[in-house]
């Protein structure tokens, strides 16, 4: 991991329903690393996130993706700088009507000219590397388990073999085993493609076990970035307060 950021937020206000909802944010992701965005009910992390994914456009700031102001950029810019990042949103966006492998391959048919039979290896190459079983390439979304729906949407967000991974929620609703399940596939993608992956959660166990650093939001900007060990330490109240409940203790103990 290098300290060269590829993700460069500066003083970002957006409104939403004529409130606030950042002010003069500031956040930097470096290359290479795994950073959580967390904080309280409203604070603005999916905000943020759809802000990054240029899904909301701030009202000012600049937001700089692979050197590249997103704000200020034309339409075939973005669309290239997008082809570099995959996402998996929280509800996996997964096409009902389309086979896992259908659903993967997708994004290979709207931005390259490969041919059908390399797109279908390719396919499954990612479905196996997401962790499916290779029987559930012909299955739909409907007939897969939550956590299997979950990996079939990493699949498709992996399938450009994306420099950037964007997470919203990923481990919400599953089960702890399959959510712990779900942490080390992140983990493991992160070593074997190199990825720089950007993840909104608010799953403690994930926290503590997969980012580099987190990003806490509180009063409508960042209020601290720093590793778990030090963030549980800061003194101000909103993360105090939202890290001190039994869960949050309970966790912190599993990894002192």
């Amino acid at each position: 991991m290098t300290d060269h950021p590829i993700i460069e937020v500066k003083d970002v206000s957006v409104k939403l329903g004529g409130a606030w909802v950042h002010k003069n944010l500031n956040l930097t992701v470096n290359r290479g690393e795994i950073l959580a965005i967390v904080g309280g009910s409203g604070s603005g992390k999916t905000t943020l996130l759809r802000e990054m994914l240029m899904l909301e456009r701030p009202h000012s700031g600049s937001i700089n993706i692979f050197g590249k102001d997103l704000t200020k950029a034309s339409p075939l810019t973005l669309l290239e700088v997008q082809k570099r990042w995959g996402v998996l949103f929280q509800q996996n966006a997964l096409f009902t009507s389309l086979t896992v492998q259908e659903n993967t391959a997708f994004p290979l048919h709207e931005h390259t000219k490969l041919d059908k039979k390399t797109i279908n290896e390719l396919a499954i190459l990612k479905i196996l590397l997401a962790g499916l079983p290779l029987d559930a390439a012909i299955k739909y979304p409907s007939e897969l388990s939550g956590g299997m729906q979950k990996r079939a949407g990493i699949a498709r967000a992996i399938i450009l073999d994306p420099e950037l991974l964007f997470l919203d929620e990923p481990t919400s609703g599953l089960d702890p085993e399959s959510a712990g399940a779900f942490d080390e596939l992140i983990l493991n993608l992160q070593k074997t493609m190199g990825l720089t992956i950007v993840m909104v959660t608010h799953d403690v166990d994930s926290l503590w076990h997969v980012t580099n650093r987190v990003a806490f939001l509180g009063e409508k900007k960042v209020l601290c970035v720093d590793a778990m060990s030090e963030l549980v330490k800061n003194p101000h109240p909103q993360i105090q307060a939202f890290f001190s409940g039994a869960r949050g203790r309970n966790t912190q103990r599993m990894y002192s």
